[in-house]
């Protein structure tokens, strides 16, 4: 099987990986999916994503044609590369392999530009046209007009602080900090039309490429407010180079009055996501991130 032959005929690659007729390397690095590196007769390579044998529980249903969708969607607006949809059958996605480089601040500047124009491209309305997941997680992206604060808080926030609840990661205090955002999500200001969003823009799903351009992967993407993606670069350590992501941003597309203050609101929607799916270890940062939005009170 060469690369032709993929496109040619998608259907096909499982069988040939039944009958061990494509090379196969794992790939670590994933939380959810098990990940492999194929390589092709023509020695081109891609990478499969399918859903862990060890869980054993099957594929959520339409769990990679979101993937798919969402990078498609992404890709559509021609700013920030992301890889090439290859294959996306119910139980297995493929996607074109992207050789990785290192950080560098000129690849950081130019994402911050792309990543403006991503999000200028919009979309018709918040959420998206198909079902989605974020992790391992349904989302509801069934589309609305707006406001942003009201879906946010009805389609972002309080899925995940139920899941989060039922699961006993969060316990009553961590709750109503979170319940009072919820009521005073109007208070926070910052509404915008729908931005082009990745939706899940934690910095492990940059991949810097060794062409020295950022990439998107593993997306969430939906119609979103576009300092949800940039929050979200904040956490867990932040990514590299965040000082020339965001001045470069800036430059293209200045932010809203208050966006600072946001930062914790936004951050909170990946925080009990966090929590819906891996527990305990994340209720300190929900409570740090719902007290910050707080008393941040009114930015503008």
């Amino acid at each position: 099987m060469d690369l032709a032959y993929l496109r040619a005929h998608p259907t096909q690659l499982p069988t040939f990986l039944a009958h061990q007729r494509i090379r196969e390397t794992p790939v670590t690095g994933g939380s959810i999916c098990a990940a492999s590196r194929l390589t092709l007769d023509d020695g081109h390579s891609i990478l499969t994503k399918s859903w862990p044998q060890r869980s054993g529980e099957p594929t959520p249903e339409g769990f990679f044609a979101a993937e798919a969708a969402g990078l498609h969607w992404l890709g559509e607006a021609e700013a920030v590369p992301v890889p090439e949809v290859l294959v996306a059958l119910p139980g297995l996605l493929a996607l074109a392999w992207v050789e990785t480089g290192e950080p560098t601040p000129e690849a950081a500047e130019g994402f911050g530009r792309d990543l403006a124009r991503l999000h200028r491209a919009g979309a018709p309305a918040f959420g998206a046209r198909w079902s989605g997941y974020v992790g391992a997680l349904p989302q509801d992206n069934t589309p609305q007009d707006g406001p942003w604060s009201t879906w946010f808080a009805g389609r972002r926030l309080d899925p995940y602080l139920r899941l989060s609840v039922a699961n006993g990661a969060l316990t009553s205090t961590e709750t109503a900090l979170v319940e009072a955002v919820i009521e005073r999500i109007g208070e926070f200001g910052g509404d915008e039309p729908p931005a082009r969003i990745h939706g899940d823009l934690w910095p492990g799903n940059l991949l810097w490429g060794a062409d020295g351009r950022v990439w998107l992967i593993d997306p969430a993407a939906h119609g979103g407010h576009r300092e949800t993606d940039l929050a979200q670069l904040a956490l867990f350590g932040g990514v590299a180079h965040g000082d020339r992501i965001l001045g470069a941003y800036q430059d293209e597309w200045p932010l809203a009055a208050g966006w600072r203050a946001r930062v914790p609101l936004h951050q909170l929607h990946l925080l009990l996501v966090h929590t819906a799916l891996f527990g305990a270890e994340y209720r300190a940062a929900v409570a740090a991130a719902a007290r910050d939005a707080l008393s941040a009170g009114h930015p503008e």
